[in-house]
């Protein structure tokens, strides 16, 4: 069995190789990651933030949380399958964070994929770092309710529900809830005053409710 499992830890690497070889999407964005290590590499036992566009977008997050140790690898619009796929080798073992903040999940249901199917990604993804990162706490963001995509709610609410419930039975992985945080009390639907003109991507006023609801975790 233990043969087993090292074989299949072999194969997923070298897979990772073979498709960076080949290019992937964002793949510029990683290129910018790896010079900028490479002029400063972050310490270990920093806080990441990884995951899409939300966190590639929350450009203060650093300021937000001064005198923390954080570092933000938002990668375009990637989904957790690319994070499982392609991007965890390079925006995440590098680093040897003792907190891993992620947030990706909201791509893959735009993209047409279930919410099982992005739950069962996520699965993978907590794998990968209990291999590889084992003493990182890991922290996720539940997928916001984006207006412009109010059609997905019902397989959002199924992805989330699945990883919730995942999560619930294991060790060093919180759920945290951030969809709550940007629905307006009297409706229950999306405050479109926190999103730019887009109505997908949070402005200020929305990455204050993050701000406010991460604050007890980002220490």
């Amino acid at each position: 069995m233990k043969i087993r499992i090292i074989l299949f830890f072999v194969l997923a690497t070298w897979n990772v190789a073979a498709r960076a070889q080949q290019g992937f999407p964002f793949d510029n964005e990683i290129r910018d990651f790896k010079h900028q290590d490479s002029v400063q590499m972050p310490a270990k036992n920093g806080i990441l933030f990884i995951g899409s566009s939300s966190i590639r977008k929350w450009t203060d997050l650093e300021q937000r949380f001064s005198g923390k140790p954080i570092i933000r690898r938002g990668v375009g619009g990637c989904t957790i399958e690319q994070l499982v796929d392609y991007y965890t080798p390079y925006i995440m073992y590098p680093y040897h964070p003792r907190k891993i903040f992620i947030y990706a999940g909201e791509n893959d249901i735009a993209a047409g994929k279930t919410g099982k199917f992005t739950a069962r990604e996520f699965y993978k993804l907590w794998a990968m770092i209990k291999q590889n990162l084992p003493d990182a706490e890991i922290y996720y963001l539940s997928i916001k309710p984006s207006p412009s995509r109010a059609k997905f709610l019902p397989e959002v609410r199924m992805a989330n529900s699945m990883i919730k419930d995942f999560i619930k039975a294991r060790r060093k992985t919180h759920y945290i809830d951030i969809a709550s945080a940007i629905l307006t009390p009297a409706t229950l639907k999306p405050d479109t005053a926190l999103f730019e003109s887009d109505m997908l991507h949070l402005n200020s006023k929305g990455y204050d409710k993050w701000q406010a609801v991460l604050q007890p975790y980002v220490k």
